[in-house]
């Protein structure tokens, strides 16, 4: 028994009370399955990625936003300061102009009659419902919009979002009610956001409509790629922690750990890997997929510094039951941080790694690189935009304590 009690923290709960704290509730009463992943995941949030003002990148996939979570969590999330940039399903982002058009979905139940729905116009996402209407009228709305002069170019999705989200934020304000839309929020803040599939969704569907009216908008998923891949590169290079905070599963997770690939199997600059993975899904592993892929595997690709790994959690939860305790957790335990505003450097990231790829990338194979057990990061101070070296900054921080490699999971 006692070669346990120097290995691990011993397992004894502390009693719920009437005025226990969600922060407090979680610490002191998850203590095992994935309840103790998820104190793991919200340590992990406060302890390490938002950390010495490390980046934080979010991904969504699953109907997050007619659940109400945008306005409940994830614009707390923005506005704090703890979500930096986005990737997320197209279908999120429509489903967030409901809100931030002030119209009105329902708590209804998953137990109806679907066809008698269909005959009463009411649509349902599970036990979530609204009015035909909704649909038709969000889709006016997106068709208006995308009418004007500054849509008809070709542009990268977050530049897209970042207008579109301007005029639902005008609209919020017309409505006189606030922090109700994602997009409106990135609008604010300066929060880049992207979507990996752009056609997938009512909002790529209106696009495409509107190109058989002579509607000049396209999306650059050329730049959408260079610039998510700009936008890890750019915190990496000035020395600091690249940490990505997965919901579900899906492409937008994909889109979001390619970029250290990106980075380095295709562009040729050294890196080792987003420092911190934080997932909620409820996605399996030994069916191959990426959705259920884990953190270690993903040190395989690139995509995960392996240094970090023991720190890496996999909650396999509900993303509607993780997100709003991440995001109560968060919000208790740690003071804003300012705005990055990522969005407003778009252009200098993207010059930035270009310039970097043009330095080291080649049409021909690219020399491999990635013998992890010869090349420590120590060795190889990362530089700044200034072409100094980086030194006493997170990445100097970060190391696992042993207390820490102690309870992490490799889950």
């Amino acid at each position: 028994m006692s070669s346990l009690n120097r290995k691990f923290p011993r397992l004894l709960p502390t009693p719920i009370t009437a005025g226990t704290k969600t922060s407090d509730l979680i610490d002191g009463a998850f203590k095992a399955y994935n309840g103790g992943r998820l104190a793991e995941a919200c340590r992990l949030l406060t302890e390490k990625m938002l950390a010495n003002n490390g980046a934080v990148g979010l991904s969504l996939t699953g109907a997050l936003t007619p659940a109400g979570l945008g306005r409940a969590a994830i614009v707390p999330l923005m506005k704090a300061g703890f979500v930096d940039w986005i990737i997320s399903t197209g279908a999120n982002l429509y489903h967030d102009l409901h809100f931030g058009l002030g119209m009105q979905l329902f708590a209804g139940s998953p137990f109806l009659d679907d066809v008698v729905l269909r005959k009463d116009g009411v649509i349902r996402i599970y036990d979530v419902l609204f009015d035909y209407d909704v649909l038709l009228d969000t889709d006016a709305f997106v068709r208006q919009v995308i009418q004007g002069k500054e849509f008809q170019k070709t542009m990268g999705t977050d530049e897209f979002h970042y207008r579109l989200g301007k005029y639902v934020h005008q609209r919020e304000v017309e409505l006189g009610i606030e922090e109700t839309s994602v997009l409106s929020a990135a609008y604010q803040y300066g929060v880049p956001v992207f979507t990996s599939s752009p056609g997938d969704s009512s909002i790529g569907m209106n696009v495409a409509a509107m190109s058989l009216r002579g509607s000049k908008l396209q999306m650059d998923v050329n730049r959408d790629v260079n610039q998510t891949a700009a936008v890890v590169y750019g915190a990496k290079s000035a020395g600091l922690t690249s940490s990505v905070f997965i919901l579900g599963g899906g492409s937008p997770k994909n889109f979001m750990l390619q970029t250290e690939p990106q980075i380095q199997e295709v562009m040729g600059i050294e890196e080792r890997g987003h420092d911190y993975f934080l997932q909620c899904t409820d996605a399996r592993p030994d069916t191959g997929g990426l959705s259920g892929a884990t953190p270690a595997e993903a040190v395989s690709w690139g995509k995960i510094d392996p240094d970090t790994l023991p720190d890496c959690v996999v909650c396999y939860a509900d993303s509607t039951i993780t997100l709003p305790l991440l995001t109560a957790y968060a919000l208790d335990r740690v003071a804003p941080r300012p705005l990055k505003r990522l969005y407003n450097q778009r252009d200098a990231m993207l010059e930035a790694i270009r310039a970097e790829y043009l330095k080291h990338g080649t049409v021909e194979k690219i020399e491999h690189r990635t013998d992890i057990s010869a090349k420590k990061k120590e060795s190889h101070p990362k530089k700044g935009r200034s072409g100094r070296s980086v030194t006493g900054t997170a990445r100097d921080k970060k190391k696992v304590a042993p207390a820490a490699k102690k309870k992490a999971s490799n889950r």
